[in-house]
This record gives C-alpha cells, sequence and structure tokens, in this order.
C-alpha cells in the first residue's frame, strides 16, 4: 500500500507544479514569438515540444525547457536575413548538434565558459529587449539592430500611440504590484502565492482592452495549431555563415540549458535523482529537432519556468511533460481567448524580463572575482555587435584576464638592518619573488636584481608555482655575476624546486599529493580527498572522524603544542560564549580565537534558564557560576543565529518536536522569547529571523534574573554582549542594547 500512496502523493505535486508552470509559460512563450518576429503559433509549439519532449528524454527531471528570452536575438536575425521556415531549418540542425555533442559526452565542457560571460550575454540580451519592446509599448514597431532601436526612441516616446501604451502600463502596474502583494497564512494565501504574476498582468490588460473597446494590435493565431505548415527549406547564403548560425543556436541553447539544469539541481528536493547534462543534451537536441520540423522556436532550458516549478512542489518529469499537454490543449481549444491578448502587453511583459536579466547583483559579485570587465565588454558587444561577436569579444577578455593572472608576479626587496651587538659585515638583502616566473617578468626581476648593491649578502625566497627557462637562466646568470664580485646569494625555494631541478638537471615532477584543504573548511568539502587517503569510495563518518585527528596530528599540532604546553595546567579564558549546538556556529571561527581564549557553553537555542523556574535545569547556571566565580570571567556574551531550528519549532507551537520529551521540555525555556516576539510590532524581517534576534535579547535578560549576578553587572564587574551570526552572509551582528537591533560590528573599537 506505501508504494501506491506514494505515487498518489507525488502524482498530486506534479499535477499542481503542473499547472503553475504552464500559467508561466503561456505568456511568456507568446511574447517571446513576437519578440523574435516569428508566428505567434511557434512560441507555443516550442512550448509544447519542449514540455514533452525534453521532459520525457532530458536529464533533469525539474527542469523545464520551451523558449528562452536568451535566444531572442539570435532568433530575430536569422528570421531577418533567411526568413522564418529556413530559421526552422537551422533550429533543427542546431538540435541534430546538440544530440551530437550529448552523444559525445562533453556536455560539462560547455561549463568552463566563464559566468561573467554568461550573465554579460544575458544582461545584453535583456537590454535589447527593451529597447525593441519600448516601440511596440508605444505603438510603434521595433528597428533591425539594438542602436536603431535606441535612436528611434526618443521619437517613439514624444509620439506614442495612446491606447497600446496605456496597456503597456497596466501589465508593468500589474506585474509590481502583485510581487508586492501580502502572501498571508491560509489556504487563500497558498493559493495566492502559486499565481504567477505574468498571468494576472495579461489578464486584466486582455479585459481592459476587451471591455474598453481599445484599438491596439492583437494576438493573430493560424487557424490550427500546424494550420498552413510547410516543410523547413534550407537557408541561402555561405556555407560559413549558414554553419555559424547552426553553431550559435545549438551552443547557446546548450549552454544556457545546462546552466539552468546546474542550478535547477541545487535546489532539488530530496528523493529527486542527480541532473545527468549529458543525457539532457540529448533531451535539448531532440525538442529543437521536433521544434524546427513542426516549425517552433529554439528551445532551451529555461530558469523562470524552472524555478517555479520547483517551488510549486514538483517531484517527478511528470510535472513538465503534463505542463506541455496543458500549452497543447489551451492552444487547440482556446483559441479566441488568446487572439484577445494585446501585444503591448506581451511587450510590457518581455521589458520587465529584459530588466530582470539585467541582473546588478551579479556585477557586485563579479567585482569581487575581477571579472566585471568581461560582463560589460559581453554586454556591450552584445548590444552594439551582436549575440555571437559579443561572446566572442567577452570570451577573449576572460582569456587575457586569465593570462594576466596567469603571469602575474609581485617582487620585493629590503636592506636588513643589523641587530645590535652584531659584528660588522657586509650589507644583507632579502629578496622575495611571488606568484607565475615567466619571460613576461624577466625584465621585471632583472631590474630590482641589479638594484643589489655588489658584494651583498642576499637571501632570494622564490615563492613560484613555475618558472621558465628564460626566467631560470636570468636568476642564475645574475647568481654567477654577483658572486663573481665577491657577493653571497642563499635561494630558498619554498614550495616546488624548479631552481634547483634546472641546476642540476633534473627535471623530473614529483609526485604531486592534493593540497591541504583549509582547517576551517567543513568534511564535505574535502571528503575527495580523504577517501583518496582511505583508498575507497566510501567513507564511514568514524573514518572520516580519524582521518580529520590525522590531518589536525600532521598540520595543526605541531603549531599549537607550544600554546597547549602552556595552557596544559590552567586555562585563563576571557569571556564566556553562550551559544547554540547548531554545526554551523562554530565560536573560534567566529571570533577568531583560540585554544583558552573561550569558555563555552552550547545548547539548543542558546538559552538560559530563568532563575527559579519551574522547569528546572541547572546546567547553564552551573557553567555561568564557574565562570564567572572561580574564572574570573568578565564577559558574558549570548550567541543566536539565523535558521536556528529550536526557535523554528518554537514558532510551529513544538508539534514538530512533541514526540522527543527532552527536547520539549527545555524548549518551555524559550517560551518568554516567544512572548516578547508575539508583544512587538511586525517588520520587514522574516519571522524566524526576528525570533532570532529577540531570544538573544530575551536570553541576556534572563541571565539578568539572577540576583548575584545581576549585582556584578549594574557594578560594572561583568558586561553582557549580544551577537547575531547570519549564516547566509557568514557576517556577524553585535546588540545595541538601549536601542535593542542589531548592529553591524564597527571597524575599529574605541576604548
Amino acid at each position: 500500500m506505501t508504494p501506491k500512496l506514494l505515487g498518489v502523493s507525488t502524482l498530486r505535486h506534479d499535477l499542481l507544479a503542473s499547472f503553475v508552470v504552464f500559467l508561466v509559460a503561456i505568456p511568456l512563450s507568446l511574447g517571446i514569438a513576437v519578440a523574435s518576429g516569428a508566428p505567434i503559433a511557434a512560441g507555443l509549439i516550442a512550448a509544447i515540444v519542449g514540455g514533452i519532449v525534453a521532459g520525457l528524454v532530458g536529464g533533469s527531471p525539474l527542469q523545464v525547457s520551451g523558449p528562452a528570452a536568451g535566444l531572442t536575438v539570435i532568433v530575430a536575425e536569422l528570421v531577418q536575413t533567411y526568413g522564418w521556415r529556413a530559421t526552422c531549418t537551422i533550429t533543427l540542425l542546431g538540435g541534430l548538434l546538440q544530440i551530437a555533442l550529448g552523444a559525445s559526452r562533453v556536455a560539462r565542457a560547455a561549463l568552463a565558459v566563464s559566468p561573467a560571460v554568461v550573465h554579460g550575454m544575458l544582461a545584453g540580451v535583456g537590454l535589447v529587449l527593451v529597447l525593441a519592446q519600448a516601440h511596440v509599448v508605444l505603438g510603434g514597431s521595433p528597428q533591425q539592430s539594438a542602436l536603431d532601436n535606441l535612436r528611434e526612441l526618443p521619437g517613439q516616446i514624444l509620439d506614442p500611440s495612446t491606447h497600446p501604451a496605456l496597456l503597456g502600463g497596466i501589465t508593468v502596474l500589474a506585474l509590481l504590484a502583485w510581487s508586492r502583494l501580502p502572501r498571508g497564512g491560509g489556504r487563500f494565501g497558498t493559493a495566492l502565492r502559486l499565481v504567477p504574476g505574468p498571468l494576472p498582468a495579461i489578464a486584466l490588460a486582455t479585459l481592459t482592452a476587451w471591455s474598453l473597446g481599445w484599438t491596439a494590435p492583437r494576438v493573430d493565431l493560424p487557424d490550427s495549431l500546424l494550420g498552413g505548415w510547410q516543410a523547413p527549406v534550407m537557408p541561402h547564403g555561405t556555407p560559413h555563415a549558414i554553419v555559424g548560425a547552426v553553431v550559435s543556436v545549438g551552443l547557446v541553447a546548450a549552454v544556457e540549458s545546462l546552466l539552468c539544469g546546474v542550478a535547477v539541481d541545487r535546489r532539488r528536493p530530496a528523493g529527486v535523482p542527480r541532473a545527468d547534462l549529458d543525457r539532457d543534451l540529448l533531451g535539448q537536441g531532440a525538442a529543437n529537432a521536433v521544434s524546427g520540423l513542426l516549425g517552433g522556436l529554439p528551445v532551451a532550458g529555461v530558469i523562470v519556468r524552472s524555478t517555479a516549478n520547483v517551488e510549486a512542489g514538483a517531484r517527478t518529469r511528470a510535472s513538465t511533460v503534463l505542463h506541455g499537454v496543458w500549452v497543447l490543449v489551451l492552444a487547440l481549444l482556446c483559441g479566441p481567448v488568446i487572439e484577445q491578448v494585446p501585444l503591448a502587453a506581451l511587450a510590457a511583459l518581455l521589458m520587465v524580463l529584459g530588466f530582470r536579466l539585467m541582473d546588478t547583483a551579479r556585477v557586485r559579485d563579479l567585482r569581487h572575482h575581477r571579472e566585471a570587465p568581461a560582463y560589460f565588454a559581453t554586454l556591450a558587444g552584445v548590444v552594439v555587435l551582436g549575440l555571437g561577436e559579443g561572446v566572442l569579444l567577452g570570451i577573449g577578455i576572460m582569456a587575457v584576464l586569465a593570462l594576466r593572472r596567469l603571469t602575474r608576479l609581485s617582487v620585493r626587496a629590503e636592506q636588513l638592518v643589523p641587530v645590535s651587538g652584531d659584528e660588522p659585515g657586509p650589507p644583507r638583502w632579502h629578496v622575495v619573488v611571488e606568484g607565475t616566473l615567466t619571460f613576461l617578468g624577466v625584465p621585471k626581476l632583472t631590474r630590482l636584481l641589479q638594484s643589489v648593491p655588489q658584494g651583498a649578502s642576499v637571501d632570494l625566497d622564490l615563492d613560484v608555482d613555475f618558472m621558465d627557462h628564460a626566467a631560470f637562466d636570468a636568476v642564475h646568470q645574475w647568481r654567477l655575476a654577483h658572486e663573481r664580485q665577491g657577493g653571497r646569494v642563499d635561494i630558498d625555494e619554498v614550495h616546488e624546486t624548479w631552481y634547483e631541478g634546472a641546476v642540476t638537471g633534473d627535471m623530473s615532477s614529483p609526485p604531486k599529493k592534493s593540497p591541504p584543504a583549509r582547517w576551517w573548511a567543513p568534511w564535505a568539502n574535502r571528503r575527495r580527498r580523504q577517501e583518496a587517503e582511505l583508498d575507497g569510495p566510501e567513507v564511514s563518518p568514524s573514518a572520516l572522524l580519524l582521518a580529520g585527528v590525522r590531518e589536525y596530528h600532521g598540520r595543526t599540532a605541531p603549531l599549537v603544542r607550544p600554546i597547549m604546553a602552556e595552557l596544559s595546567m590552567e586555562q585563563k579564558p576571557e569571556h564566556l560564549f553562550i551559544t547554540c549546538v547548531d554545526s554551523r556556529v562554530v565560536p573560534n571561527i567566529i571570533t577568531a580565537s583560540g585554544p583558552g581564549d573561550l569558555f563555552i557553553n552550547r545548547n539548543v537555542g542558546n538559552m538560559v534558564p530563568r532563575h527559579g523556574s519551574r522547569t528546572p535545569d541547572d546546567s547553564v547556571a552551573a557553567t555561568v557560576e564557574y565562570a564567572t566565580s572561580v574564572l574570573d570571567i568578565r564577559t558574558i556574551t549570548i550567541c543566536g543565529h539565523s535558521n536556528c531550528g529550536a526557535m523554528a519549532a518554537l514558532l510551529a507551537g513544538g508539534t514538530e518536536v512533541e514526540h522527543l520529551e527532552g527536547l520539549t521540555r527545555w524548549l518551555r525555556h524559550g517560551n518568554q522569547s516567544l512572548a516578547r516576539f508575539l508583544a512587538t510590532e511586525h517588520t520587514d524581517e522574516p519571522p524566524l529571523t526576528r525570533l532570532c534576534k529577540i531570544n538573544v535579547m530575551q536570553q541576556l535578560d534572563n541571565l539578568l534574573t539572577y540576583p548575584w549576578l545581576r549585582e556584578r553587572v549594574e557594578a560594572g564587574e561583568i558586561e553582557l554582549v549580544g551577537l547575531y551570526l547570519d549564516l547566509k552572509t557568514a557576517n556577524v551582528q553585535v546588540l545595541d542594547r538601549p536601542a535593542g537591533t542589531f548592529v553591524p560590528v564597527p571597524d575599529e573599537v574605541t576604548l
């Protein structure tokens, strides 16, 4: 009976999710078809084929495929150059190319394209969409290039068509208003969350145009979905240009689909299998071949629809396939309704989508990695030159940046000051060379070495990961010349022995070991190295623990042994640190402290039972007493964190843990925090975040219920501190107790 019930439950989730994705797909498919200059039916055909074919064959169960905004610019150029039927042939051939790539199992190679180039391409496509569809919203027609659209836009703004402009404005306002509607609890709130914003926005604009009789161009569907179908024809042009078009469609659609598949795979629920990227490429290729044959737009994995599918609770690929079935049913039975949709409303929807593609948060992330130039170069290239040229420009910029990083070299020298009492001798110099030492860095290195005085004693540290022959020859010849003139050179190679190997003639590469992981990194980040160490694919928890101990003995123990020897007979911590048992909270990391600094008490929810509580528990009180009375600690810190499971259980009324008797009793110590939460005004913060912060404030107040501790706090002998760790950003905030808010930790401590 269990499998049957599980199957019914899964089907129920997939059925609901398929309707949600279907509601998202309809307006976007129509709008992308209009923006591409293709027949309206081509968008519906692509949505149907993407859902059914890619859903059945593809390797990412929850990814939803269909016409993608990222391909709009390519398709529009192809339609203008070769015509629609020839564009269908290019789509079909692009699908066959994807099938060949998938069969060759090279899918992951497409992920080598830098995200800076991909996001720059999407931002450029978004800007091109906005410039083109702005003309449609204002009652005009888009020009053949983005620059022409930009040049003609001021005149279009000064002379708009009233009704299309109003319908476009209604659509945008409805989208913005829908995204800001409160999503309360209950069935109504749940149903409201499931309705995607584009549907009510397009419905409102359509109803307005129909009820008021406004004149505006509307969707024009053929009598039947495949009415007037004609076989694709070969495009007329040079073989070079045609092959370039096929490769552009195939590769851009493949990269966009694979990136979407990876993103969805990271968010997949428990029990959903991992994505098979090679199989997914086969599925995308099959869908593009069928879509091109039937007269549809190119197909790719679409992050908007895929995200909606996951958030709606999809469990299997049945949701993706069913969404394609619903589009087919709508196209066959509801053509007259679709034909009432104003083109201006679809154009406004695409303008909003275009603005969302220009995600400024991506720029901030890329700036940290110094990859923003590639992003902006790709964006500008797509707008000014075209999509293919813009992507190639971005790839070229990334290659230049990568080459610059590979040849980055730091060279510095300083004269060592003799220690008082040393016998006088030749001057001593310390020269440090860091980075990759190739012929490109020889001029810089030679210039610095020649500045070292003759006869000086030189300590040369070579901290380089590679040294070519030109660099070796420059260093070696300088060394020989310097020693002939009475100087002395001691060369110390910090890592690899490139210089020594070149001198001795032994250039055989020593066996490489996996680079040591950061000591603070989770085991999961180091599992591959530890699995290799244990010579097996499976690592038991105890073996993983012992592998970590061995790493500690080999790397960390020798460094902390002097400190531990000093602390072995007595501890002198400076702070009592009370925090949650959550494994993601590591006190010594977030306070940059070491052995002997923190006296730590960890419990569920970082709580302090009140003095005289009806649910007695002396473990925390005993810790506080010992810390303040025996260890003479003068600071007590309560540290809470985001997404605390204990606080989530309190918000849920304890129903999820009521079968755990000990935990249920312990959570009663959080009742004051919950009451304080209910008594405070709502803010923009999520309820769980607000309760986690309020809990820190309440536990500090709970400490003051102990009379002996309150006296020492009021006398200024003990200081109470509140901290809050946001797990997502890894940032720590400190409590401003008079203001009752958490603020960033100041850059400098005022004494």
